[in-house]
């Protein structure tokens, strides 16, 4: 069931062949940049207005507007939503979204901020910096010329620094803590359709540095059956220091029921870079879905919430008591904040979540 944007079909089971990821940690020198866990206070939060016809097709497209509207309209309850859009379709969103949104106008090719948006980093002199991870289309699946100037674009609006790097990743591959650990999967970065012939540890000396890590735990998602290689954020988040939300797929039909299994199994065995074990709650995907906007891609899991100021955005798919689990597991993790579940099912059959249409800018005084 939790699929992402599918690209083969009718394959065999995951049964392995890929690396058992290790933990390692590097010694480096220290960094003046580091990344904020997500759920430090925020500036506000970026999206993008940038469904089309062309990637979605007719039926798709408004209930997809829909869900970004609502998505939107729910995370500006809480911090401010400043929302990219094309200059043909201003009208069109400043209808739909109102006042709540901040509108810019941008070209746009997609809607999916978290991967074509900068990584925000700060320093310990109180600047701010966006990180340009050289967006290349998910190794150039799809569309992705005008996707790939949102880094700098959005790191300029915010007024902060530019950092370019020789790294091709989305933000999506990435989930720090804000001390030093990071999550990440090898299917992705370490990719030659992103980073060809870099080694594990070229890409730990190149990355590090730019968001401050000290460790990174390495997992080792699966290539080939989404657009995304297996995107961090679909199977592991980060609710504070020490404590880690993961996926798991119950059903062994599934091609990657393995691969999450493998990856509970890492994060129960590791450590942050402070040295301490983590705890692990775990999400389990649901069993049914609304079939209304069901397809081949569709995203069913609750990884991909969005830690947002004093609140947690999540889907629910209308699997009553798998949506129930998930709501209190998430409320376990972030006890002060509130617990809000909406139905994004247009953005869950394109094989995204709400953590995908989003990008956080923390708060320089956070």
């Amino acid at each position: 069931m939790v699929t992402r944007r599918q690209l083969l079909q009718n394959t065999a089971l995951f049964t392995g062949g890929l690396l058992m990821g290790c933990t390692n940690s590097n010694t480096h020198t220290a960094s003046p940049w580091r990344m904020p866990d997500e759920a430090m206070p925020h500036e506000r939060t970026w999206m993008a207005f940038g469904a089309s016809e062309r990637i979605w097709g007719r039926r798709l497209l408004p209930e997809v507007r829909r869900n970004l509207v609502t998505i939107a309209h729910t995370i500006a309850q809480y911090e401010p939503v400043s929302m990219l859009v094309r200059a043909e379709d201003h009208d069109l969103a400043h209808n739909l979204l109102g006042a709540a949104v901040e509108l810019i106008v941008s070209p746009l090719d997609d809607l999916w901020i978290r991967d074509t948006g900068p990584l925000f980093v700060l320093s310990e002199q109180g600047t701010k910096a966006g990180i340009n991870f050289n967006f290349n289309g998910w190794g150039r699946k799809q569309v992705f010329q005008q996707d790939a100037a949102i880094a700098e674009f959005v790191t300029q609006q915010a007024s902060a620094e530019v950092i370019n790097t020789s790294l091709v990743l989305e933000g999506g591959c990435i989930e720090v803590d804000g001390q030093g650990t990071a999550i990440i999967t090898e299917s992705c970065v370490l990719n030659d359709n992103r980073n060809p012939g870099i080694t594990k540890a070229q890409f730990e000396d190149l990355l590090m540095p730019l968001l401050g890590l000290e460790k990174i735990i390495w997992l080792p998602g699966i290539k080939g059956y989404d657009i995304t290689d297996g995107h961090t954020d679909f199977y592991a988040r980060f609710a504070k220091p020490g404590l880690v939300l993961a996926g798991y797929e119950p059903n062994p039909e599934y091609f990657d029921h393995g691969v999450t299994q493998q990856h509970l199994e890492i994060l129960e065995g590791a450590t942050d870079a402070q040295g301490q074990p983590l705890e692990v709650i775990v999400l389990a995907a649901p069993s049914t879905i609304r079939d209304t906007y069901e397809t081949e891609d569709f995203a069913a899991g609750y990884i991909g919430f969005y830690a947002c100021n004093h609140a947690i955005i999540m889907q629910e798919f209308g699997d009553d008591q798998a949506d129930q689990m998930a709501q209190a597991a998430l409320q376990q993790a972030f006890p002060e904040r509130e617990i809000i579940a909406i139905n994004i099912d247009g953005i869950a059959a394109g094989g995204g979540s709400i953590h995908c249409a989003t990008q956080q800018e923390p708060n320089l005084v956070g």
